[in-house]
């Protein structure tokens, strides 16, 4: 969101037409003049990657152009605009997007290939912004496309990441991280802006003062300072006008180069200051094993929060608007606890920086903030050693101490006598190495506090912050998350976004509710025949795709029983493999045993510092080089792990999947989205009753979903009683079976050490009920079977599936922050002339 020009009036501002107009004769002409004038190439002289570069500042030109005029209604009167801090963002490739949210992907189809380009050929060519490590950057990147599509004004901020979340490949079965290079070409769709800039320090101590008038003042004199610059890339809504801004944040040294170091031949410290500086935003997630680790993951939170917040009241001051109404004119979400830092950084700003009082800063403050939870792990609650934050933040560190000493007299009034209470609700903790807990700050920061689904946001008020929730009960809040149709069907499955709109109108992208009208189809025998026709036509691409990129031949008609999705221990990736192996030794041992044809396809990073999530990875390509090497078990049962899983890579993959596993243990996924993005491509999910998978059952009917395993409840109680999981080893035959199988070498040329850290984890302690679970799993994937035998019934509950995901749009889920959390309104641009 820049600043308004303002020696040019506003009515002569115009934009050529062949800049916007969206004709095939305009786009075409347009395109040429890109490659020609922006790039400086002839077309007989341009590579692919020139070729992609004009397209995208062909596109560019025409979302720019609506980004202009939102500004423009955003400087008036009135607007309350959504701040959205998160640490990631993961927006996927944007041409087929603004091509679509445009209203001009087949206009701009034919003009290419007046030119002999093809489109599709030019989309591969784009670089995805890796800026995120899985659900939250997603969500957050859905959430900016459902505010830009409702016409809600909003800045999303962030970092910009010069390396991104790594690339992913598989040598010899395990993970290998490759470095993200994802600006090694430039960025076609971001503009910088060096004017818009904010310093940024860091460690140091304060000084007391009093000023002119008596008032008791801090000064803080920093170690450390860093310059943030912006560069901004547009997020276009779905065929409205409202084009918002995602502002990204780069750190560079505020003095790049000492020239004096230099004379005197120091060359390196003449670069040193611009070095450290840029590192803060170098790379997504430092590993934070180490303290250097930490101190700059740190960094990159405290940097861009106090980019954006310096950023708003910048804004806000530009427009003449006075400060102690900041909160009227911002709605300042917070995204996790990776922005917590808010809530001091936006006191200090307006108490030191500003000169208000604290009582009136303290006001402002929690009437903009609000947090989202999106973890009940305790290890994801992020806290940081009271040494740590002091270094680097000395004069935060002072502020958490005065938020913290202010609010535990009020539980102290509310709760006499209860110092437990305190100590467990302070936002600092006093229990071993003294630490500032960021979810307490950002619940005592914050007005209102939302869980991401209907148990999760229970769970979270009945135990992580059931003492936060006994003080304010009405500061809870349950949004379940949604995401966004625009992305996941009609850019990911066309074939599949034709054929609904054909039947139900193109309407429901902007209402997803209308997919109900499906419903009906569903007894339509030629709708179900055209409804499987797509689902196979999206299994041959990805079977292509599989053999290409893993080298395993599949049949696009088996059964494809897809988990893609981070990993991690609590999403039970190894309860996955577990199955398939009870599988594979009964087929070995009965060759002629009824079981449908299968392919078994994982997709997820693990974090390059988890060992037992890089050994499941190496667990799931040992299993698929034993299963896919097995001439007994060939055509019955293939695995593959398709890598590098990301935004670009889903799009093939939930097209293609038919059942969907979210098999997380109940209690511990807070939402999950991947669930929705399957279930909304007519995929059937196999899940527990954890997270969205409650609210999806709900929604799409008991009978159309494959429920097993302990509720969170059942969890609770059996953790309550003593959970024994070598009971469930020597109960089950099949699973002592499969356990003695992996720790016989069987998967490791006979190695019985490799795998031995995860079958001993699962026997002597299973901190996720892997043993508990899976009997039932197994009878439930039995179930599923069953029903995949049966092609008319189980077309017609993939049908009901997609129909009734109405519910989980992104679009849903943002009307719900406007009206219980941020009380936004709609600010539609009004149409163009003509």
């Amino acid at each position: 969101m820049a600043e308004p020009i303002t020696p040019i009036p506003a009515g002569t501002a115009t934009v050529s037409s062949v800049r916007t107009g969206t004709s095939v004769a305009d786009l075409k002409q347009s395109f040429i003049d890109n490659l020609v004038c922006a790039l400086g190439r002839g077309p007989k002289l341009a590579t692919r990657h020139d070729l992609y570069v004009a397209l995208a500042l062909t596109v560019r030109d025409r979302v720019l152009d609506r980004g202009v005029q939102t500004v423009r209604v955003l400087a008036g009167p009135g607007s309350r605009v959504v701040a959205y801090l998160s640490a990631e963002f993961l927006p996927g490739p944007h041409l087929m997007n603004n091509l679509l949210n445009l209203g001009i992907v087949e206009p701009m189809r034919q003009a290419l290939a007046e030119l002999e380009v093809d489109l599709d050929d030019l989309a591969e060519q784009e670089e995805e912004p890796g800026l995120g490590n899985g659900g939250l950057g997603r969500l957050a990147s859905c959430y900016m496309d459902s505010m830009a599509s409702l016409d809600v004004p909003a800045v999303g901020y962030g970092i910009r990441y010069e390396f991104g979340i790594f690339d992913q490949a598989i040598k010899d079965g395990w993970q290998a991280e490759i470095t993200d290079k994802w600006l090694r070409n430039g960025n076609p769709w971001e503009v910088p802006r060096p004017e818009v800039a904010c310093e940024v320090m860091f460690g140091g101590h304060t000084e007391k003062w009093h000023d002119d008038h008596g008032r008791f003042r801090v000064r803080w004199v920093p170690r450390d300072v860093v310059k943030g610059v912006a560069y901004d890339t547009p997020i276009l809504g779905y065929r409205v006008r409202t084009c918002n801004t995602l502002r990204l944040w780069k750190a560079e040294a505020v003095e790049s180069f000492d020239f004096e170091a230099f004379n005197h031949g120091d060359y390196y410290r003449a670069v040193e200051d611009k070095m450290a500086s840029e590192n803060i935003t170098k790379v997504l997630y430092p590993n934070d094993e180490i303290a250097q680790g930490k101190i700059l993951r740190l960094q990159q939170q405290f940097f861009f929060v106090s980019c954006s917040l310096q950023d708003m009241i910048r804004l806000h001051l530009v427009l003449g608007r006075p400060l102690a109404r900041f909160h009227e004119t911002w709605a300042v979400q917070l995204n996790d606890t990776h922005p917590a830092i808010a809530v001091a950084e936006l006191m200090r700003l307006l108490v030191d920086e500003h000169a208000l009082p604290w009582a009136d800063a303290w006001t402002i403050t929690q009437k903009t903030l609000a947090y989202t939870n999106h973890t009940l792990l305790p290890e994801a609650l992020e806290k940081w050693s009271v040494e740590l934050l002091g270094g680097l933040l000395p004069r935060h560190l002072e502020i958490i101490y005065e938020i913290n000493r202010r609010f535990v007299e009020e539980v102290r009034q509310r709760f006499p006598g209860d110092e437990a209470r305190v100590s467990r609700m302070s936002i600092i903790d006093e229990g071993g190495e003294r630490a500032v807990r960021m979810a307490h700050l950002a619940t005592v920061g914050c007005h209102t506090v939302n869980g991401v689904a209907a148990l999760h946001s229970r769970l979270l008020a009945e135990t992580v912050l059931r003492d936060f929730s006994d003080l304010w009960p009405e500061k809870f809040a349950n949004v379940t998350n949604g995401v966004t149709p625009r992305r996941f069907v009609a850019v990911s499955n066309p074939p599949l976004a034709t054929l609904i709109t054909a039947r139900v109108g193109g309407d429901w992208l902007k209402d997803l509710a209308r997919l109900r009208r499906l419903e009906p189809l569903a007894e339509d025998a030629e709708f179900r025949r055209q409804w499987r026709e797509v689902k196979l036509t999206a299994k041959r691409a990805l079977a292509a795709l599989i053999e290409e990129r893993v080298g395993v031949g599949v049949d696009p008609a088996a059964l494809f029983d897809v988990q893609a999705k981070r990993l991690h221990e609590y999403k039970r990736q190894h309860l996955n493999v577990l199955h398939i192996l009870s599988l594979y030794l009964r087929l070995k041992r009965d060759p002629g045993a009824d079981m449908p044809s299968r392919v078994f396809l994982f997709g997820a990073k693990a974090a390059p510092g988890y060992f037992m999530a890089k050994r499941i990875i190496k667990l799931i390509n040992a299993t698929a080089a034993l299963v896919n090497g097995d001439a007994d078990v060939a055509g019955r049962l293939k695995v593959a792990f398709f890598p590098d899983f990301n935004v670009k890579n889903a799009q093939h993959i939930y097209p293609a999947a038919d059942l969907s596993e979210q098999i997380s243990t109940a209690g511990k996924e807070a939402s999950g989205t991947g669930n929705m993005k399957f279930a909304m491509n007519g995929a059937l999910t196999i899940g527990t009753l954890d997270g969205a998978n409650v609210e999806i059952r709900d929604e799409v009917g008991p009978e159309n979903f494959f429920l097993f395993g302990l509720t969170a409840d059942q969890v609770a109680d059996l953790r309550a009683r003593g959970y024994r999981p070598r009971d469930c080893y020597e109960r089950n035959a099949e699973l002592r079976e499969v356990l003695d199988f992996i720790a016989s070498g069987a998967l490791a040329d006979g190695d019985t050490q490799l795998f031995k850290p995860l079958v001993d984890n699962l026997l002597w302690s299973d901190p996720f009920l892997v043993l508990a679970d899976f009997e039932a799993y197994v009878r439930c994937q039995a179930e599923v079977s069953r029903a995949w035998r049966d092609a008319e019934a189980w077309t017609r509950m993939s049908i009901l599936n997609a129909a009734r995901m109405g519910r989980f749009s992104s679009d849903r889920s943002i009307r719900d922050y406007c009206a219980r959390v941020w009380r936004v309104e709609p600010a539609p641009l009004p149409k163009a002339d003509g």
